[in-house]
């Protein structure tokens, strides 16, 4: 009999791991929020997964559970997980991706490299917190922020008077973290199953627009073998000490004194990993899959010396960049075009393109091409 996959949410991640899932011959369902979702192909059921009982009924149709996002409540996994249902990463692990405050005080115990940083409940605490890190702060909710939301750079408590008036709507508490003099933004993906065995990919450079990734380059140009290693140890640290099941990926900061900080983590496949699918031996899909059903891990090397990954993010409310491909595949033969199925939104991630090959300045400048070749004109 095939292993069943099930995966909560109906996002591009659990887009992606279709395909892996068909060639390694495992039956994957989703449970997503609305019939309109990036992964509609795989879709089973469709409802509300702050739900314990439409969860429960998800689960019993599968081997494991695992996840397109980190949004689901732990109550209901942690429920669900005491009835005997497999949902990988465990609730466990998924409490430090759930919320920063957790994340934080874990990375510390471990020791673990990362910004000052601080809970706050009252303006005070927020403007002593601003007083004593140079004049400014990173100010964050510790629940539901993601590409750039939930996350606000603040000079005084006033300028998060909002946020500290609707404590309750973030259990109660603010992170505040110090503003790093950062030259460029890191990202180490691993996977870990849970008999313990670990792959890393190689260390990679994210470029942020706006608060959101838009150029991932691949290796991390002119890193050197401490920064890599360094990066590893961090992840394989992360990984094994938080229990982690699946992909890890760890957000890093590099100083202008070549040290890495923590930024953020993931427990599920993540944007800065999507050029694997073409990149590398094993995409980050895949060896999800492999991980979560605690299957022996694939290979995780690279397939040509650069790859360059450039999402492709809503222009406007009209543009799905679809009605572009065909003169974009006609011009660029070599690139490789994603699309998500998703309507057009402004800022919203949309596809992306991947470019592989041996010069690192060919393959970003035709990934680039090839991503605005794309846009309506």
């Amino acid at each position: 009999m095939a292993f069943r996959v099930g995966v909560i949410g109906g996002g591009q991640l659990a887009r992606m791991m279709i395909e892996p899932a068909l060639a390694l011959g495992l039956e994957i369902k989703v449970f997503a929020e609305n019939s309109g979702s990036s992964a509609a192909m795989a879709v089973t059921q469709i409802g509300d997964y702050t739900q314990i009982a439409e969860v429960r009924e998800f689960a019993a149709s599968v081997d494991v559970i695992t996840f397109d996002h980190e949004h689901v409540p732990l109550s209901v996994l942690e429920t669900l997980e005491q009835e005997g249902f497999s949902i990988q990463p465990s609730p466990k692990a998924l409490k430090f991706a759930q919320n920063k405050l957790h994340m934080r005080r874990r990375l510390s115990e471990l020791g673990l490299p990362m910004p000052a940083w601080a809970e706050i409940k009252s303006a005070n605490e927020l403007d002593s917190f601003i007083a004593e890190n140079g004049g400014v702060a990173i100010l964050k909710t510790p629940i539901g922020g993601y590409d750039g939301k939930g996350v606000a750079v603040v000079r005084s408590a006033a300028d998060a008077t909002e946020w500290l008036e609707n404590l309750d709507a973030f259990g109660g508490s603010l992170l505040a973290e110090a503003k790093v003099d950062f030259v460029r933004e890191l990202a180490q993906l691993v996977a870990r199953r849970k008999s313990g065995e670990l792959r890393a990919w190689p260390l990679v450079q994210t470029v942020q627009r706006s608060g959101v990734c838009s150029e991932v380059l691949v290796p991390a140009p002119e890193s050197s073998d401490r920064t890599r290693q360094s990066a590893i140890e961090i992840a394989e640290t992360v990984a094994k000490s938080l229990g982690v099941t699946g992909v890890l990926a760890v957000e890093l900061f590099e100083t202008t004194d070549g040290l890495l900080l923590i930024n953020e983590l993931a427990m599920r496949p993540h944007n800065s990993g999507h050029f694997s699918i073409e990149g590398s031996v094993t995409s980050q899909f895949e060896q999800h899959l492999r991980a979560v059903l605690d299957l022996p891990l694939g290979a995780t090397e690279s397939v040509a010396a650069h790859s360059v990954m450039i999402n492709l993010l809503g222009v406007d409310d009209e543009n799905d960049f679809v009605s572009e491909y065909p003169l974009a595949l006609a011009a660029f033969p070599s690139a490789k075009f994603h699309t998500y199925g998703k309507t057009a939104r402004l800022g919203r991630k949309m596809g992306h393109v991947t470019v592989i090959g041996s010069s690192f300045e060919t393959v970003l400048k035709e990934a680039r091409a090839a991503a605005n070749s794309c846009l309506k004109v």
